[in-house]
């Protein structure tokens, strides 16, 4: 798996050869020395304070089966998902997994599979991270405009101008100090709400 970037990986196995197995699997370089937590909840500490690319659960685990620890994971992150589960409980989780973006995969693994997942779930993280990307930029957006709208608001309120009297202004501001109009509004806010 050529590669410049380094990939976080969270391993999630209630036994250690099962944790041992996946890590093995790891190309060496490619990822970054895995972390490894022995149960669902371990697992959504280290969650809540780190970032990884890549979770794995091996599954089951002493808490909980992993099916609910690879949707709290898939919905609370931009984290790429890999569920391995016994061969009988396969066709029940994949289906209930594969609505949350999960890649299930059946034991016993091997190495080739493995390996294909791996590529999978790091294509499918640079995906994630493009999305993800997007969506700061558009929380952005929209923190922005809200700034702007109460700015437009405080004058409407103190100087009763019109909201398109109170807009032209922000916009004017701005250009004419070549600032943006978030530096604008925000300016308005700390003369009027302060």
């Amino acid at each position: 798996m050529p590669s410049k970037a380094t990939s976080s990986v969270l391993i999630v196995s209630g036994t250690e050869k099962g944790a041992s197995v996946i890590s093995e699997a790891l190309t060496p370089g490619f990822f970054s020395p895995a972390t490894v937590a022995g149960s669902g909840s371990e697992a959504r500490r280290l969650l809540l304070s780190r970032r990884f690319d890549l979770v794995i659960i091996n599954s089951p685990l002493p808490d909980e089966i992993g099916l609910e620890l690879s949707i709290y994971v898939s919905e609370k992150t931009y984290s790429s998902v890999i569920l391995i589960v016994r061969g009988e409980n396969f066709d029940t989780l994949s289906s209930r997994a594969e609505d949350y973006g999960v890649l299930t995969l059946v034991k016993p693994l091997s190495r080739q599979l493995l390996y294909q997942s791996l590529k999978l779930a790091v294509a499918n993280r640079a995906r994630l991270r493009l999305l993800e990307k997007e969506n700061r930029k558009l929380q952005s957006k929209i923190e922005e405009v809200h700034v702007v709208n109460r700015a437009k608001w405080a004058l409407i309120e103190y100087l009763k101008m019109s909201e398109d009297q109170a807009h032209h202004y922000i916009e004017k501001q701005a250009m004419d100090l070549r600032i943006t109009m978030l530096a604008v509004a925000e300016n308005i806010l700390k003369t009027y709400e302060s």
